[in-house]
């Protein structure tokens, strides 16, 4: 059976939410590989709206097995809250729906005020974070200082793993003037969520082999997008993980030969939230159009999103990074009747044109987007469930958005209602 990865291929908010639960429906296991509660999942599922930050898509879905990876980070408090909020909504979620891995780094409180002090300092250039602690977590992952989901189950090593992260953490805390940490208070508050957390957890690894095995179908759902990569992203206005498709073996602990589909999420046009380059950001009526009509808002942040036209550069960049065999081109239907449509389909940078966005920092600030206009459209295509009911000029929009990022399109989504897509490659076929 086909196993596929879905990943954003520009800066997050693609619609990754509908597609993966479209593709749920199909799956016997989803899985998130990465990030943390400051991911957004909008789903609206026969008129009723799901936001999910730390849960994968999979849950709304009945029957289905949904896995919380190692390549996550996760606020315990935050995903108790967010259990219940869920249920609220008549959604069934147990250990026999939900798995957490047993070697998951956790988010601790301190985590997050590490991350608000670190952004409020007058004298640092802003990341742009959501100051939900992401980041430190992962810096203490790789500081082999981070306290696991396993740890919760024993005091004596939870005792050992808080002494270890409040050496580090109590002395960056006394530079940036907040008190220091009671290490009792927090092991209290660890003991009392444990039992919460540890119905959950299992050897993630070993489970999803044996589901492999068994010839199950798993999804692996990423979140942000592959702009927003600690390494292929515009460093260092990027997320705290990897996020590009090779992380879903490494975040779960199945192989890579596992993985026989990556799907790539990608936006008619492009969007990006926070701080960092853009470089076909639209500051006119045309960037405000595409705002309104896109609804973009974070779910996460509510903050408004900065709007601009289609990067063929940067897409076919982020499919070759992450092997993309087909992509979802999502809210086509928002750029019903403009007149005319731009296309990236290169950079200048001092008299010279590039065909990928450099590395460095002071050149990704100063390309210059190189556009192909196109013809627009007048006709609708909100709701279209099929090829016959796009517009001409609507069709040869998408064909050319296939030949500049070299990558064909697989799905085509119409509205945030999960049946408005055009299915042409299916993800999940032998």
């Amino acid at each position: 059976m086909a196993n596929v990865v879905v990943v954003g291929a520009q800066w997050g908010d693609e619609g990754k939410g509908k597609l993966v639960d479209w593709l749920s429906e199909r799956a016997d296991v989803v899985c998130r590989f990465q990030g943390g509660h400051n991911a957004g999942h909008t789903l609206v599922i026969d008129g009723e709206v799901f936001k999910l930050n730390a849960l994968p898509s999979g849950v709304v879905r009945g029957g289905k097995l949904s896995v919380i990876g190692n390549g996550v980070v996760l606020d315990p408090w935050h995903l108790v809250a967010e259990i219940a909020a869920i249920r609220k909504q008549g959604v069934e979620i147990s250990p026999e729906t939900l798995m957490i891995a047993e070697n998951t780094p956790l988010i601790l409180p301190y985590h997050g005020e590490l991350d608000r002090a670190r952004e409020a300092q007058a004298s640092v250039a802003k990341i742009g974070t959501t100051g939900r602690g992401i980041g430190p977590a992962y810096e203490d992952k790789v500081g082999r200082r981070v306290i696991r989901v396993a740890d919760l189950a024993d005091p004596a090593t939870l005792e050992l793993r808080v002494d270890r992260a409040l050496v580090h953490h109590n002395a960056l805390r006394a530079g940036l003037g907040l008190d220091a940490i009671d290490k009792a208070a927090l092991i209290a508050s660890l003991n009392e969520i444990a039992p919460e957390i540890l119905q959950y957890a299992q050897p993630v690894w070993k489970v999803l082999n044996e589901q492999r095995r068994a010839g199950k179908r798993i999804l692996f759902e990423g979140a942000q997008g592959a702009l927003l990569d600690i390494d292929f992203g515009t460093y260092p206005f990027v997320t705290s993980s990897n996020v590009i498709a090779g992380q879903a073996a490494t975040g779960t602990g199945i192989g890579p030969g596992a993985i026989d589909f990556v799907l790539g999420i990608v936006k008619a046009y492009t969007t990006r939230v926070g701080e960092g380059p853009f470089p076909t950001e639209l500051f006119d009526d045309d960037g405000q159009r595409l705002g309104e009509r896109g609804r973009e808002f974070g779910t996460v942040t509510g903050r408004q999103r900065r709007c601009g036209w289609f990067d063929a550069v940067l897409v076919r960049q982020t499919c070759l990074t992450s092997g993309v065999n087909g992509i979802a081109l999502t809210k086509l239907d928002v750029l019903d009747g403009f007149e005319t449509l731009k296309i990236c389909t290169g950079y200048e940078l001092d008299g010279a044109v590039l065909d990928y966005l450099p590395t460095a920092a002071d050149q990704q600030a100063r390309v210059r987007p190189v556009y192909e206009t196109l013809e627009g459209w007048n006709q609708s295509t909100e709701g279209a469930r099929s090829w016959a009911e796009l517009p001409a000029e609507a069709i040869k929009y998408v064909r050319r958005v296939e030949e500049l990022i070299g990558c064909p399109v697989a799905l085509l989504s119409t509205s945030p209602e999960r049946e408005d897509t055009i299915l042409v490659t299916d993800p999940f076929a032998d």
